[in-house]
């Protein structure tokens, strides 16, 4: 209940309004400075102090809008206006819940005060602020951001004398004010302790949500961490400074073949060898990071896996010390497979891309197509040049194993000594230079896919051996290393050697040889498919012409025949080459003839013995080596080529049909 001390000060109150409504006067003595400019504040609004009913109330769907808007505000301040309520039961007070605009949201308390001062903007969907009915505590703790109770004539509208309010504004996580929270009843009943139930509600309400927006956002956080460590295609393992195991995503539960509940709260080593546990330990207790290097994990069935592991310590910001590591992984086959993208360690040809009509050449695409049908180990013979890795794409972009890597490897191509470490591959420490952490094998690069291996007939004895072992087992083991590495390869090998001639030299194993000539395959030479050199012709003079941006208006029949004559011993190779060299030099616009050949073709463009040499030659031969360097030089002009030979038209066509020369005079 009021004192008398309070009863008095009502009285100084009522005093105060009348003079300030009357005649605009501020008695400073009788009223507070915060009511006082709360007053004039609601002078300035034009709100109406005489006022019996002042209206301001949000439509139905307006307040269901701004309901859902605060809906968060509500179920926090709820418990505590039921608190606030059950304190001040039997005082007749009502607890109101505004949001920051100043519009009742929930109210509870004495509903016969309600419904009997319904006028009063008390119930939900009014407005309270200072603008619409002027000094009260909810509006003027809005405007001065600050708890304050309100007593009496200090309102600044009559109708509201009777009352006594206390008010405090709900802050949110940036400190703005996101509600007001309310006490009011009759005067009489007031007591200056209601505001300090007011105030520290208020405060609990923001600090409960603050609080369950931060649970929120952890529990967010918790279970975006949580999806995501599930979810990678990568093995994730976290331990504590101990090495004890605190977490394991799916990936590496399954990948090392097990439960959860069987490995939380173990230590690092159940997983690795007594070697690589001493390695990660090293790392935990200095604190560096360990990246990308390989490590052997121990699976469920006591197999050994190789890794591409990177470990991070966790610090602590304050003391730098470790409390923690977490080790990503990836098994070195995926990596492997990666890599083999990035570098292009892939087959780009098919059959189709073998160009060719003749039946030498059919015939190798025909056998090369039935071998890709197997999974048999492949020997390709022929010259250089013929176009043997070609064919080795072709037949493993055939085969099933076409979205596997296919690796290739000249074996005379590298320093003999280095021959094996390319294949197999070795651990750290295997000799001087070894890159540390060890390097896999071609072998490894080519697991599930194909290996080509050139120039088999180069490879050094001693590798020999130990390819003839990878063979037969289909296990490699790294140079200096002990563990065994299953391996999936098709071999597809290749040679320009008689094979069986190094045999009888002792410079091929005999039993590799017969290994690896399970199906040969010969690729047959430019000289022995003649009839396929003018496809080659027009397929590298359109592919150069449009790669040097040329013109080639034409190609003459002398072109032609000075091209087909000549005897390729570099074979198709070769004849890239010099189409290239030819595009390049030719003017934009001509028509390559016989005259833009190079010099060395046009002085030995007949097939072999046919040239001009040094060697003794019979009369018939130097008769026909005239008749066909003649008939080149005039490019086909019997008639010219005649009379330059001293010979009639009739005789050159014997002589002709004698050497069987009708391929030059076409």
């Amino acid at each position: 209940m009021l004192g008398k001390k309070l009863l008095s000060k009502n009285e100084g109150f009522v005093k105060a309004w009348k003079l300030f409504i009357s005649k605009g006067i501020i008695e400073k003595d009788l009223i507070r400075d915060v009511i006082a400019y709360s007053w004039m504040r609601s002078k300035l609004h034009g709100v109406d102090p005489m006022d019996e009913e002042i209206k301001n109330e949000l439509s139905d769907e307006a307040f269901e809008k701004k309901y859902r808007k605060s809906i968060f505000l509500i179920k926090t301040a709820m418990p505590f206006m039921h608190s606030l309520r059950q304190i001040v039961e039997n005082t007749g007070f009502i607890v109101r819940l505004t949001d920051k605009d100043g519009y009742v949201i929930e109210c509870i308390g004495d509903y016969e005060l309600i419904k009997k001062y319904g006028k009063l903007n008390i119930y939900k969907g009014c407005n309270v602020q200072e603008a619409v009915i002027g000094t009260n505590a909810i509006g003027t703790a809005l405007e001065i951001g600050q708890p304050i109770q309100v007593i009496g004539a200090e309102h600044y509208c009559k109708q509201y004398h009777n009352w006594a309010s206390s008010a405090c504004p709900i802050r949110g996580e940036k400190e703005e004010i996101i509600g007001v929270l309310s006490a009011t009843g009759p005067k009489e009943n007031v007591h200056p302790h209601t505001l300090g139930m007011v105030v520290a509600a208020a405060q609990a309400i923001g600090k409960k949500m603050k609080l369950e927006k931060t649970n929120k956002k952890l529990d967010r956080a918790n279970k975006h961490f949580y999806a995501i460590m599930e979810s990678i295609s990568e093995g994730l393992i976290c331990t504590d400074n101990k090495g004890i195991i605190m977490d394991i995503n799916l990936f590496a539960r399954r990948f090392l073949g097990l439960k959860e509940e069987d490995i939380l709260g173990e230590n690092i080593h159940a997983i690795l060898d007594q070697k690589n546990y001493d390695r990660i330990m090293r790392r935990i207790n200095n604190g560096k990071k360990y990246e990308e290097e390989e490590i052997y994990f121990k699976t469920k069935k006591g197999k050994d896996i190789s890794c591409i592991v990177t470990v991070t310590p966790i610090l602590d910001r304050g003391t730098n010390e470790v409390e923690g590591v977490v080790f990503t992984f990836k098994e070195s086959k995926t990596v492997h497979s990666l890599v083999n993208k990035i570098v292009g360690a892939e087959a780009r040809f098919r059959f189709n891309d073998i160009l060719g009509n003749s039946k030498k050449i059919k015939e190798a695409i025909r056998l090369a197509t039935l071998a890709a049908g197997t999974d048999t180990t492949i020997l390709l013979l022929g010259e250089s040049g013929t176009g043997k890795e070609l064919f080795a794409q072709a037949i493993h972009n055939e085969s099933q194993r076409r979205k596997k890597p296919f690796v290739f490897l000249n074996c005379g191509a590298i320093p003999r000594e280095l021959v094996g470490s390319e294949l197999f591959g070795y651990v750290e420490g295997a000799f001087t230079g070894a890159k540390r952490g060890g390097h896999p094998g071609k072998f490894e690069l080519a697991d599930g896919g194909t290996i080509f291996l050139d120039e088999i007939g180069d490879m050094p004895l001693d590798t020999q051996t130990n390819l003839l072992r990878v063979l037969e087992t289909r296990q490699i083991v790294r140079i200096g290393g002990h563990n065994v590495i299953p391996i999936d390869v098709r071999v597809i090998a290749a040679t320009h050697k008689d094979l069986k001639k190094e045999v009888e030299l002792g410079n091929f194993r005999e039993d590799l040889f017969y290994r690896l000539n399970v199906m040969p395959i010969k690729t047959p030479s430019l000289r022995e498919r003649k009839e396929d050199i003018k496809i080659f012709i027009d397929y590298f003079i359109e592919k150069f012409s449009s790669r040097m941006e040329k013109n080639i208006k034409g190609v003459h029949e002398s072109f032609y025949r000075g091209m087909m004559n000549y005897h390729w011993p570099g074979n198709v190779r070769e004849l890239q080459n010099v189409i290239q060299l030819v595009v390049n030099i030719v003017d934009d616009g001509e028509i390559l003839t016989y005259k833009h050949l190079p010099n060395n073709m046009k002085s030995s463009n007949l097939p072999k013995g046919f040239g001009f040499t040094e060697q003794l030659m019979s009369l018939e031969e130097i008769e026909k080596m005239a008749i066909v360097k003649t008939i080149q030089e005039v490019d086909g002009n019997l008639a010219l080529a005649s009379k330059i030979l001293g010979i009639g038209r009739s005789t050159l066509y014997r002589k002709i049909e004698k050497y069987d020369l009708k391929y030059v005079s076409k």
